[in-house]
């Protein structure tokens, strides 16, 4: 394997590792996201007298 190989190879595994961090960090955005709209009804224990 000559050097050019060794870097295209290194580029398409530096790519399939952004793309798999891009889905993770959406994922948790939209989660983050999710139970800022929803929140969670509120319970007696959260009321204040």
């Amino acid at each position: 394997m000559d050097k050019s190989e060794q870097a295209l190879q290194r580029e398409q595994r530096l790519a399939a590792k952004l793309r798999e961090n891009l889905k993770r960090r959406k994922t948790q955005a939209r989660a983050r996201s999710a139970r800022h709209e929803d929140p969670a009804p509120e319970t007696d224990a959260d009321k204040k007298p």
